[in-house]
Order: structure tokens, then C-alpha cells, then sequence
């Protein structure tokens, strides 16, 4: 396997990284105080093509929806300065505007898909409720056809982008099977009436992502609004988690080189006893563990990505990547903090809020332990 980037690549990083330390950096830390997202960023997003990062360029996109390499980069360095601006950007491209892409029709494409690419509109992928989160079959959000609608009763929650976006794929129970329920996905306008936003979370971490309640109370929507057919909810479901899991480890590497820059930074200013306290061992120690649960999250991702494009099975590495991409970003934060000291606790050094959002990157998008159950049922399975 060739592990050095292609040219167009590094000029994708580069590009990414300089728009992120320009416009991101400097309003990262208010924007977290404020739990809300700069609009003149969004509007600087947009001028980027980073809402279409995965979308062909005839539905206005940036037309790397074949190289899922190239969109984890981007999602790294944006991830790397600010992780809320990540998983916003990451979850309306990898579970709301692609599966439109793959899965949609091509009046869905053109009506959907067109104006989340452009980022006009900002879209959401909704499965968890109260009772269903990590067990999908639990969903309990009711779809019934009454002729040429479908009527939607329910609510979900902890649904990112939820309280800004106006583009929904709602996993939703329309019928049973056997002793499961069938599940399907409906693509919903939130212009349509029944349909409102309830309560927005006040979370530990990347707290300038919207994270909010969505109720739907008799919303009417066309039957056309299916995306890949009744009854296929659960199974595109799955497809769409595993690519989506690709972008939350890429988001997870770019907080854990953050945290590990931070690091380095320090310990090469911080005199203590006469010296930088990076030539003490016991710092040295860290940031070298640091360094490698890094750049092992990075090789993991890169592969899961890199397998994507090829037309390889990858559900299982897209697993391994984000569950080892958000336990290094945790364990980099933690040791971050704890190599700045008191320093490490305080607003003013951003470790502090490194550590807050990569604890909620080893909760959403598949916990930790979903993660290892996912990966066990892989390897299990396999015949050695």
C-alpha cells in the first residue's frame, strides 16, 4: 500500500488547514462559550465547498465522493481546530448528503441533495430516541401510508445539526418483521407542518454543534420522500453508520494531534527546575504515547477510507478506526491536561476543552462498546 498522499491531497490539507487557523482558530473558544456556531464561518464554509465535500460536482458538490481519503483530511484539520465545526460539517456530508447521493432517486437529488451541497441547507441524520440509541430495532417512531403520504408521529433525539438544519433522513418504524420492526427512511423538509424542534442540549463538549430534540406530530410528507425503498431503513442504516464512522475517526485524529501539539508546544516553553519540563521523562513518556495512538488512528482511518474507494468491504476497519481514534483523542486530551498542570484545567489553554469534546467523541456515533460488539461480530464471523 502507497502511504504517501497524492499532490492533489497535500494541497487539500494545506488549503484546509491555513482556512482553519484563519477562520475557525481565532472565534473557537467563543464560539464554545456561546454554544453556537459563528455564521460568518458557515458562510466562509460554504465559499469552500465543505458542506459537498462527498457529492459529484453536477449535484454542487466538491466531487470527492471517490475519495474518501481526501474528505477525511479535511475533516482532520477542521477537526484539529475546532471539533464542533467538525462534526457538523462531517455529519451533513457523511449521513445526510451522501446517502441522498448513493441512495436517492434522482428527483430526491435534485430537489435534496442540490442545496445541501451547496450548503443552503444544512442536513441531519435522526435514529436515536429515548429507547433507541444503540439498539436500533428499538425504534419506536411511527410512519402509516395514507394515500400519497406518508404520516409521521414521533420524536428523536440528540440529533446533530437538529435545531439549524432543514433536511432530515428520519429512520422511522413503518411495519413489523416477524418479531422485528421494519424500518425505513424518509427524507423530511422541516418547512413541513407537524414538524418542530424541541429541546437543544447544553452538553460537556463540542457545545457550538447543535445537538436537539425533533418532534413530528402528524407530518405529511410525499411517499416519494423514501430514500431506497420501504423497509430498507435498517439496512441502509448500517451502510450509512459505516461510512459516517470514517469521518467521526477523522475528526477524532485531528483532536488528538491538536492535543498532542499542545503538548509539545508546552513542554518546550514550561521551565521547570532549571529546564523545559520536556526533557523530563516522565513528560517524554506521554507525548511519545501520545504521538503513536495518533498516527495509529490516523493509519487506521487513512486504510478504512482508502478501502472505501476501492470497492473493499470496510465495515469492520471504519469500526476499529473510530473506536481507536476516540480513545486516543481521549487519552491524549487526558495526558494534555495533565502534562500543562494547573494551566491544564483553566479556559484560557484550549486542552480544557479538548478533553470535553473528545469524552463525547467515545459516546456518539456508536458508543465504545457498540464499537467492540461490531468488531467482535466481525471477527467472529470470519473463517480462519
Amino acid at each position: 500500500m502507497n502511504f504517501k498522499l497524492t499532490p492533489k491531497q497535500e494541497m487539500i490539507r494545506k488549503i484546509t488547514r491555513e482556512f482553519a487557523e484563519e477562520f475557525i482558530a481565532p472565534i473557537a473558544e467563543e464560539s464554545d462559550q456561546n454554544s453556537q456556531l459563528d455564521p460568518r464561518v458557515m458562510e466562509e464554509m460554504k465559499r469552500m465547498g465543505y458542506f459537498g465535500t462527498c457529492v459529484p460536482k453536477e449535484y454542487g458538490g466538491a466531487g470527492l465522493h471517490d475519495d474518501t481519503v481526501s474528505f477525511c483530511i479535511i475533516t482532520e484539520e477542521i477537526g484539529r481546530i475546532d471539533a464542533s465545526w467538525s462534526i457538523t460539517t462531517g455529519v451533513h456530508a457523511s449521513v445526510c448528503a451522501y446517502p441522498i447521493y448513493i441512495f436517492g432517486t434522482e428527483e430526491q437529488k435534485q430537489e435534496f441533495l442540490i442545496p445541501l451541497a451547496k450548503g443552503d441547507k444544512l442536513g441531519v441524520f435522526a435514529l436515536t430516541e429515548a429507547n433507541a440509541g444503540s439498539d436500533a430495532h428499538g425504534v419506536e417512531m411511527n410512519a402509516y401510508l395514507d394515500g400519497d403520504e406518508w404520516v409521521l408521529n414521533g420524536s428523536k433525539i440528540f440529533a446533530t445539526n437538529g435545531g439549524i438544519a432543514e433536511v432530515l433522513l428520519v429512520v422511522t418504524k413503518t411495519g413489523e418483521k416477524g418479531k422485528r420492526p421494519e424500518l425505513t427512511i424518509f427524507i423530511v423538509d422541516t418547512h413541513t407542518p407537524g414538524y418542530s424542534v424541541g429541546v437543544r442540549e447544553d452538553k460537556l463538549g463540542v457545545r457550538a454543534s447543535n445537538t436537539s430534540e425533533l418532534v413530528f406530530q402528524d407530518v405529511r410528507i410525499p411517499k416519494e420522500n423514501v430514500l431506497g425503498g420501504v423497509g430498507q431503513g435498517f439496512r441502509l442504516g448500517l451502510q450509512i453508520l459505516d461510512y459516517g464512522r470514517i469521518l467521526m475517526a477523522a475528526q477524532c485524529v485531528g483532536l488528538g494531534q491538536a492535543a498532542l501539539e499542545a503538548s509539545i508546544k508546552y513542554a518546550n516553553e514550561r521551565i521547570q527546575f532549571g529546564k523545559p519540563i520536556g526533557r523530563f521523562q516522565g513528560v517524554q513518556w506521554k507525548i511519545a504515547d501520545m504521538g503513536v495512538a495518533v498516527e495509529c488512528s490516523r493509519l487506521l482511518t487513512y486504510k478504512a477510507a482508502w478501502m472505501r474507494d476501492n470497492g473493499i468491504p470496510y465495515g469492520l476497519v471504519s469500526s476499529m478506526a473510530k473506536l481507536k481514534a476516540s480513545e486516543a483523542a481521549m487519552q491524549a486530551a487526558h495526558d494534555a491536561i495533565q502534562i500543562h498542570g494547573a494551566y491544564g484545567l483553566m479556559k484560557a489553554y484550549p486542552v480544557e476543552r479538548y478533553f470535553r469534546d473528545a469524552k463525547m467523541a467515545e459516546i456518539y456515533e456508536g458508543t465504545s462498546e457498540i464499537q467492540r460488539m461490531v468488531i467482535a461480530n466481525h471477527l467472529l464471523r470470519m473463517t480462519l
